[in-house]
């Protein structure tokens, strides 16, 4: 599918749809090399579940630098690797005494840091060996982030503060002050010397790490922010979402909010960018579902009216925020609230980590491929057993129920 695109973040699309067929898959190009058709890379198609033998929540996802496996963080404090070509257990270990709520890799791909419900952060190198514990805080951390050059990190904690460190030592220098309750999330911006942080106080912060002042505080949620994100390639972006169902993106140079993103029916638990198409930005729902979001296309639902974009209005300062809806929704991607989202490094991947204790791969339809979109992700099950996309128990592609998934990897762990 080819796609023309108007403007950078507004507006909608003209272009055309051609036939495609099962044999042009050995053409199929990954997404960097097709910057200009995020559509194309829209993961729409389940690839794999995967569960440990001792089954507890899923809090974190994150893959390796070089993409060669994923890790995920659990409730039980456990780290467990699986294999990033066939999604296979290949080990677990017992990092953390208690749940895991954040872990983040530097910039150089040298080192991991993970921390949990006791305030604890440890120091990880590319082999899991663990150097280092500090106590950062003494209640649970919501986030981490590195400085563009890994020389510091930031936390935020449900203790209301955020407080950066230097790496190296392991030493507190600064605590940033001005939340009014739990702060939930926090991001360093990739290329200056800026902070965000979202908290249980609905309010979005910008920080300047220098001084640990306050720049500004941006508003619009009415509930508590769960995620607040840069978008990691240009920078000129920040992602927010909260339980107010809805997420928000905010141009850094006009500092507003120029994109409202609705569709969600329940509270948004987590988003996050694709690492190279910076208008498709992904969201996981309370409610197990799995939103994609292209910034060019309003997608607007028959019998609703088009918003514009603010930079095509007269008055880009105090327009509206133009209102973008899903350009493809995974309604029934999970079973419980999805914890952690995460694309592999080259963008070709997305993998999901939910309350319901399973890690899911999703990735791009081939050319010809139609029965993915009636599959039970997208229609549940009872309506794609009716249409025959899905039988309970039957083996094949999307087939297994969740007994069968637990089983093969139970056998797969054993191995």
């Amino acid at each position: 599918m080819d796609r023309d695109h108007q403007n950078p973040y507004g507006g909608g699309f003209e272009g055309y749809r051609r036939q495609t067929s099962k044999s042009e898959v050995a053409a199929m190009l990954p997404p960097m090399a097709k910057p200009h058709n995020p559509a194309d890379t829209i993961p729409a198609k389940h690839l794999h579940s995967s569960l440990n033998k001792a089954r507890h929540a899923v809090n974190v996802v994150k893959w390796t630098p070089e993409g060669r496996r994923l890790l995920t963080g659990s409730y039980s404090g456990e780290f467990t690797l699986w294999n990033g070509t066939a999604f296979n257990f290949e080990t677990i270990m017992q990092a953390h005494d208690v749940a895991i709520r954040t872990a983040v890799y530097s910039h150089n791909e040298d080192w991991l840091i993970s921390a949990c419900n006791d305030g604890v952060i440890k120091y990880w190198q590319p082999n899991f060996n663990n150097v280092k514990a500090i106590q950062a805080h003494h209640d649970p951390i919501r986030g981490m982030a590195f400085s563009p050059n890994d020389t510091k990190f930031v936390t935020a904690s449900d203790d209301a503060t955020l407080k950066i460190f230097d790496f190296s030592e392991g030493v507190e220098e600064s605590v940033l002050t001005g939340h009014n309750w739990d702060a939930k999330s926090v991001d360093w911006h990739p290329s200056k010397g800026l902070l965000v942080s979202g908290s249980k106080d609905h309010q979005v912060k910008l920080w300047d790490p220098r001084t640990g002042r306050c720049l500004t505080t941006l508003h619009g949620h009415k509930n508590t922010l769960t995620r607040t994100l840069f978008e990691p390639t240009r920078g000129q972006l920040l992602a927010t979402c909260g339980r107010d169902q809805v997420a928000r993106i905010f141009d850094l140079h006009m500092m507003r909010d120029i994109c409202l993103l609705r569709g969600h029916e329940k509270e948004v638990s987590t988003l996050t960018w694709h690492p190279f198409h910076t208008s498709l930005l992904s969201t996981g729902g309370n409610d197990g579902s799995i939103f994609h979001y292209l910034l060019n296309e309003p997608n607007t639902p028959p019998n609703t009216s088009t918003s514009i974009p603010p930079y095509d209005s007269a008055d880009p300062k105090n327009a509206p925020a133009q209102t973008i809806y899903p350009a493809h929704r995974l309604q029934h991607a999970h079973d419980a609230p999805v914890w952690s989202l995460d694309w592999h490094p080259l963008g070709h991947i997305l993998t999901s980590g939910s309350n319901d204790r399973v890690t899911r791969f999703w990735t791009r339809a081939r050319p010809g491929e139609t029965d993915c979109f009636n599959d039970r992700w997208h229609i549940g099950e009872a309506a794609a057993e009716t249409q025959g996309t899905w039988h309970r128990g039957k083996p094949g592609n999307n087939n297994f129920n969740q007994r069968d998934e637990e089983e093969q990897e139970m056998e797969d762990e054993a191995n």
